[in-house]
């Protein structure tokens, strides 16, 4: 992965953190994920498209009382025009420590999560 691909992913991560998490911005999200991305939350049915998307994030930040969230990630791979994330978040004020992987696709020029599945640590 090159050092301006390693920013892009960076920076798209960070709007997740200090935006969605961080302001309850959900609008950002039109930053971070893809117009069809899906997600797979745990214990739940998946969830496709953006707009639904919006809904599942500003229902768990509010049921979490969510005030941060921290990415890191632990493995990048491309795969042709994909990338592949594996990683790690927690979760402010509950403590909440995850792992995922999302799958990144190129959108209006911007690289954006496209499949995003996460679940708990112990």
């Amino acid at each position: 992965m090159s050092p301006a691909m390693q920013q892009d992913i960076r920076n798209t991560n960070a709007i997740f953190e200090t935006e969605v998490a961080g302001k309850r911005n959900l609008d950002a999200l039109d930053r971070v994920y893809t117009a069809n991305a899906r997600i797979l939350p745990p214990g739940a049915e998946m969830v496709s498209g953006r707009e639904n998307i919006k809904g599942f994030w500003k229902a768990a930040i509010e049921a979490l009382n969510v005030s941060s969230c921290s990415l890191e990630t632990v493995d990048f791979e491309m795969q042709g025009d994909t990338g592949i994330e594996i990683g790690r978040a927690t979760i402010q004020p509950a403590g909440v420590s995850v792992k995922y992987v999302v799958i990144w696709k190129r959108e209006d020029g911007a690289w954006k999560w496209d499949i995003d599945i996460w679940n708990m640590n112990a």
